[in-house]
């Protein structure tokens, strides 16, 4: 059964760890996510780009596939199936598909059209028990095709969306998608400080968690970040694994150039970084 990110996010808070969501690609990413969520018995949120759900043939046969798995491994952890950094059209597309959650990335536009456009979903979010996530201070790199610089969030513009009675607020703070450059100043803590003063018990949300430092993560879970995003990190030890596994001839051995033989290294290595953020999030034994 998919459950709205709301309750967990609120627990995480106020147990001072994050829930770490983890966006999937095809059947294998999430089989692994789910797995690894269930054998740490770690609540999870599953995210979908816009992108990655055009890739798997659209959103109701991304809710499909996320409740036939749920119910077929018998998971029992609390799972959220979560739009990440949705269109207006996107986030009520999925609403109708029957997500769980929904971002609306609002962070481009002019504050008032972002405040617009974010209470209208709001609305209709909540009469429907979906939570939603909005933006404020666009995150660095790219992400299906919406480019930010890293730019630091106003506290004062976060509080203004933080009222409109959304769940969740990501809030730039420095960080980027994607593998962060050799030159890269780190997380602004003074701008994480002042958006929570201004939004209070708000959940926050950090993008972009591939490449941030260890004890940065663990600093800015201790100043009110509830929700973790990881993607690319994913991303990347599939790759390498798989193509580890490709160099090395094993695609050649017996049915080795089997789909299911060639993915499982990489689902293996999905679950072992999974294990290890979950870890450091402190989100294990959480469900």
């Amino acid at each position: 059964m998919l459950v709205s990110a709301k309750e967990m996010l609120d627990k995480a808070r106020e147990g001072h760890y994050a829930v770490g969501q983890f966006n999937i690609n095809n059947l294998e990413w999430t089989k692994a996510i789910l797995q690894t969520a269930q054998e740490l018995q770690s609540p999870v949120i599953l995210g979908v780009s816009e992108g990655a759900g055009k890739y798997m043939c659209g959103y109701t046969t991304v809710v499909g596939m996320v409740k036939g798995m749920i119910n077929e491994l018998g998971i029992t952890v609390p799972v959220a199936l979560h739009l990440d950094h949705g269109t207006y059209e996107g986030a009520k597309k999925c609403i109708n598909a029957g997500f769980s959650s929904i971002m609306f990335d609002g962070s481009h536009y002019p504050i008032e059209d972002n405040i617009r456009m974010t209470t209208e979903l709001v609305n209709a979010c909540h009469v429907l028990g979906i939570s939603i996530e909005a933006e404020v201070g666009a995150i660095g790199g790219e992400e299906d095709g919406v480019i930010g610089r890293g730019e630091c969030a106003d506290p004062n513009e976060c509080k203004m969306i933080a009222d409109l009675g959304v769940d969740m607020l990501a809030a730039g703070i420095g960080n980027i998608h994607g593998v962060y450059p050799a030159n890269w100043e780190g997380l602004s803590f003074e701008t994480l400080a002042a958006v929570k003063e201004k939004v209070g018990d708000m959940p926050l949300v950090l993008h972009g968690g591939t490449g941030i430092p260890d004890d940065q993560v663990t600093k800015a879970i201790s100043l009110g970040v509830a929700k973790i995003n990881v993607n690319t990190e994913c991303q990347l030890v599939f790759a390498e694994a798989t193509r580890k596994y490709i160099e090395a001839g094993k695609d050649q051995q017996g049915k080795g150039f089997d789909p299911r033989k060639l993915l499982a290294p990489g689902a293996e290595a999905i679950k072992a970084k999974v294990k290890e953020k979950m870890e450091l999030f402190g989100s294990v034994g959480k469900a």
